[in-house]
C-alpha cells in the first residue's frame, strides 16, 4: 500500500498541479501576502463550513460595508471581550507595550520580527515570555504560517533546556471543556511546536530569507521608519533595513533549542482567573502534520469543505451561519458547550 505524502512533499506535488485555478483558492484569495494563520487550521478543524462562511462573510462586509442579510460575521460576545482583556493583562505582567507608527509592509514585518527577538531574549534571561509572535516556513511552495504563542517558559529542571509552550484559554462558564474543544486546543499547541522546531532546524542552514521577501512582497533594502530603527536600537542591535532585522532574526533563532515535547493546555475561569483544567500533552508530530495536511487540501482547493460530524452537531447551535448551512439538521441535542466559551489570543 502506498503511503500518504509527507507534508514536506507537498511542494513537488503542488508544482505539478499548479494551474490558473490557484488564484481562486482560499489561500490565495484570503491569505495572499499574509500567510496561513494557526487559527485558520484550528477553525478548519472545528467546522470547515463555518470557517468558509466566515471568510466570505468578512469579504462581503469589507466590500459592501454591511453584513450579509442572514447576519453572518463573528459576534463579539462579552465572553470574547473578557478573554481578550485577560490576555492583555497576562501580557502586561511581563511586557510593556510601546506604540509604533508603521509606514510600510517592511515596517510591519520588522515589528513582528523585533517582537519575536525581544520575546526570545526575555525568555533566555527571565525564563518566561508571553504573546510571542512566530513566523515559520512549515511547508514548501511558498506556504507560510504565522501565529502567536500565549506563553513560553523555561523548564524548572536544570537538565532540561527545551522551552515549554503553553496555551491559556479563558472560559465564560466554570466547566471542563468538551473533548472537541480540547482536541482543537491540542492542534493549536502542536502547530506552534511544529513551527518553532522548523524555525530552529533551518536557522543554521537553508534559512529562507529570499522566500520570505518574495512571498510577502518585501524589499530587504527598503529603509525602515525612524520608529522601527529606534525600536531596534532599544532591542540591542542596529538595523536600517528589513534585511538587517531578518539577519538578527536568524541569529536569534540560532540560539534556540527545539521546544519541549511536553505541551501545556490551560483553561481558566473568566470570573476569578482560577485554573479549571490543565492538561499536559505529549507532542504527536504525525497527528498534527496530518491535521495540517487535511487543512491544506481545503485551502488549496483540492476538495470541498465538509460538515461537522453528526455527534458534534451541537456546535451548530452556536454558529452564526446555521440558517444558511445545508448540513445542519435540528437534532434537538442539548449541550452547555460553546465555541465562545473559550478564548485564545491569536
Amino acid at each position: 500500500m502506498c503511503s500518504e505524502p509527507d507534508i514536506e512533499d507537498y511542494g513537488d506535488f503542488l508544482r505539478k498541479k499548479k494551474t490558473k485555478a490557484d488564484n481562486n483558492t482560499l489561500l490565495h484569495r484570503f491569505r495572499s501576502k499574509r500567510g496561513l494563520f494557526v487559527t485558520d487550521v484550528t477553525k478548519t478543524e472545528w467546522c470547515e463550513r463555518q470557517m468558509e462562511f466566515s471568510l466570505f462573510s468578512e469579504e462581503w462586509k469589507n466590500n459592501e460595508g454591511k453584513p450579509m442579510d442572514f447576519g453572518g460575521g463573528k459576534r463579539i460576545t462579552e465572553a470574547m471581550k473578557a478573554g481578550r482583556n485577560r490576555h492583555v493583562q497576562l501580557q502586561l505582567e511581563v511586557h510593556t507595550r510601546v506604540g509604533l507608527k508603521v509606514k510600510s509592509r517592511e515596517d510591519d514585518m520588522a515589528m513582528k520580527l523585533v517582537n519575536f527577538i525581544n520575546g526570545v531574549n526575555q525568555l533566555l534571561f527571565d525564563g518566561l515570555t508571553r504573546e510571542l509572535p512566530i513566523l515559520s516556513f512549515a511547508f514548501a511552495e511558498g506556504i507560510w504560517m504565522v501565529g502567536k504563542i500565549d506563553e513560553v517558559q523555561m523548564p524548572k529542571a536544570k537538565k532540561d533546556h527545551n522551552p515549554v509552550l503553553v496555551e491559556t484559554k479563558t472560559r465564560f462558564q466554570d466547566t471542563i471543556p468538551s473533548e472537541a474543544q480540547k482536541r482543537n486546543g491540542r492542534i493549536q499547541l502542536m502547530c506552534y511546536k511544529y513551527l518553532w522546531d522548523n524555525l530552529v532546524a533551518h536557522a543554521h542552514h537553508d534559512f529562507p530569507s529570499k522566500q520570505l521577501y518574495d512571498y510577502f512582497e518585501l524589499n530587504p533594502r527598503g529603509t525602515l521608519s525612524k520608529d522601527l530603527q529606534a525600536a531596534c536600537d532599544e532591542s540591542g542591535f542596529t538595523a536600517l533595513t528589513l534585511g538587517d532585522v531578518v539577519r538578527c532574526y536568524q541569529n536569534t533563532c540560532k540560539m534556540l533549542p527545539p521546544s519541549n515535547d511536553m505541551l501545556v493546555l490551560r483553561y481558566e475561569s473568566q470570573r476569578d482567573h482560577s485554573v479549571l483544567d490543565e492538561e499536559k500533552i505529549a507532542y504527536d508530530e504525525g497527528w498534527v502534520k496530518s491535521e495540517i495536511r487535511s487543512c491544506l487540501e481545503l485551502w488549496l482547493g483540492q476538495r470541498e469543505a465538509s460538515y461537522v460530524a453528526e455527534d458534534e452537531q451541537w456546535k451548530c447551535g452556536y454558529c452564526d451561519f446555521v440558517s444558511e448551512c445545508q448540513g445542519y439538521t435540528d437534532t434537538e441535542s442539548e449541550s452547555t458547550e460553546s465555541p465562545a466559551s473559550d478564548y485564545s489570543s491569536e
